[in-house]
């Protein structure tokens, strides 16, 4: 989930060194400097949609304080507007997921004036130069757009003594998102703009508590005009295939017959055809056994085996041996075993080779090690080369914030050992009887199986007539796909056009 991988990273501003033990007691600590906010602007033009744009591009930091005026918070946003600028013109807010992943891959991949060029192929990026194009498919000519890089990912940091847990998790994290949002609409009279929000991955779920932020509350409220999910994440039990929870192996059983086809391991006309066949048994007849557990009587057990096997490409004696349940870790391992490949979590496109064939897990992501080095070479030549953003700080692409999480809804949900955001959604809706769903999904795509989004947003109190679905020949990122790319453009552009 741009991407449920961690590794840690905190940074933080110096400060003045402390007084010395012995110095005479009269004299006070020297204060912390204070952080003056770096704002860089360029002013730019491009061809986006078809249409020539002059735009602004603008990268600067958001100072957020705490108790006594203390900065805590240093958040960088970048924003690209069009000139001369229209208060009347709709604003996308986005981010992507982790939590800890920074924005460059929305920004670099999909949406902003520029892009990293990458192999659309399911190749790796291989080696820099990586070249940096114009991207005729960013949605400037119809919105302007806001990268916001939440504490802790990208250029973002927390502030030398600032506790992690005011920041790091559920709730803390889409108050501080939601707060820079505000600040943004304010500094830049966008009040009674048309407005957009959404996320890819986590982003997804941090889309849900920011909309509640700022739709939910009866102060200051933020109307919003849509929301825009992209390979998303709500239900949480979806992807826990824990003992007991079959929830997990139904929701992934779609993609595992996707995967399947792709390498040629099933046969169907298309993947749509064999996604919908594999939908249709998820629900009904591979539902029921896995809850029937071990009543289920051996004739029944037998036809669901011999469907699962020609739906997802395994043999019979494997899924005996896994119990009808096959992780999709296991999966990644055991599809292409047989010629020596492993296949991708983020995208099962792309294959790599483990330093053996016997093992039961993959060593590592090879669609994830496939695309990330050109993406961080782009956002940081693009931030500081192009943009002028001065910062000793490394860009934390995919940071380590994700293992201090606070995952807790603390909203008197009991233990909350069930995460769902997807009620949230629910409920702006319902409050909100403008604001539409988007939602892409593509069909290689582990991480947030495109079965689970389906779930999550066809469940009670979602408005089923303003949610529309899209779906992509890829995978998480399904924009490192040329022709993706340019369809999900056009879909998100069409969007946000039909208001």
């Amino acid at each position: 989930m741009k991407h449920l991988l961690c590794a840690a990273a905190l940074i933080a501003l110096p400060f003045a060194a402390p007084v010395l033990a012995d110095a005479p007691k009269e004299k006070a600590a020297t204060p912390a400097a204070t952080i003056e906010p770096q704002v860089k602007t360029r002013d730019l033009s491009g061809t986006f949609g078809g249409q020539r744009v002059n735009y602004r591009a603008t990268i600067g930091e958001t100072i957020l304080t705490g108790e006594g005026g203390k900065q805590e918070a240093v958040i960088v946003t970048t924003s690209y507007v069009k000139q001369p600028r229209d208060p009347s013109r709709p604003v996308f807010f986005m981010y992507n997921g982790g939590p800890g992943s920074g924005s460059v891959w929305l920004q670099m991949g999909a949406f902003g004036p520029k892009r990293v060029a990458i192999p659309s192929d399911a190749r790796d990026d291989g080696a820099p130069p990586y070249p940096i194009l114009d991207n005729p498919d960013s949605l400037l000519d119809v919105a302007d757009l806001v990268f916001i890089d939440p504490p802790g990912t990208g250029f973002s940091y927390l502030t030398e003594g600032t506790d992690p847990k005011k920041y790091y998790g559920l709730e803390e994290d889409a108050k501080a998102v939601a707060q820079v949002i505000r600040r943004w609409i304010n500094d830049n009279g966008r009040w009674n703009s048309p407005k957009y929000l959404g996320g890819e991955s986590y982003g997804t779920t941090r889309t849900a508590m920011v909309a509640r932020e700022l739709e939910g509350r009866t102060f200051n409220d933020v109307g919003l005009n849509g929301l825009i999910l992209i390979s998303t994440i709500l239900d949480f039990a979806m992807r826990e295939p824990t003992p007991g929870n079959e929830l997990a192996y139904v929701v992934t059983l779609p993609n595992m017959a996707a995967a399947a086809f792709y390498h040629g391991k099933v046969q169907a006309p298309s993947v749509e055809a064999i996604a919908e066949e594999a939908r249709q048994f998820a629900i009904g007849p591979f539902a029921s056994a896995l809850l029937k557990g071990q009543a289920l009587p051996a004739a029944e057990r037998a036809a669901v085996r011999a469907e699962l096997s020609r739906l997802t490409g395994l043999s019979e004696e494997y899924l005996e041996q896994a119990n009808l349940r096959v992780t999709d870790q296991r999966f990644y391992k055991e599809l292409l075993r047989d010629r020596g490949l492993t296949i991708g979590r983020l995208d099962a496109r792309y294959t790599g080779k483990d330093y053996d064939n016997a093992g039961e897990t993959p060593d590592n992501d090879p669609s994830f090690y496939g695309i990330d080095a050109g993406y961080t070479a782009a956002i940081n030549s693009w931030a500081r080369e192009s943009l002028g953003f001065e910062t000793n700080r490394e860009y934390q692409s995919i940071g380590g914030i994700g293992g201090q999480w606070n995952w807790s809804l603390g909203s008197g949900w009991g233990r909350n050992a069930y995460l769902n955001v997807a009620p949230f959604i629910g409920q702006a809706m319902r409050q909100n009887s403008q604001l539409r769903v988007f939602n892409a999904q593509g069909w290689y795509d582990f991480a947030t199986p495109f079965f689970g989004a389906e779930y999550s947003l066809n469940r009670m109190g979602i408005p089923q007539d303003r949610v529309k679905f899209t779906y992509y020949d890829a995978g998480h990122m399904m924009y490192v796909r040329d022709e993706d790319r340019q369809k999900l453009s056009a879909d998100v552009r069409e969007f946000i056009q039909s208001r």
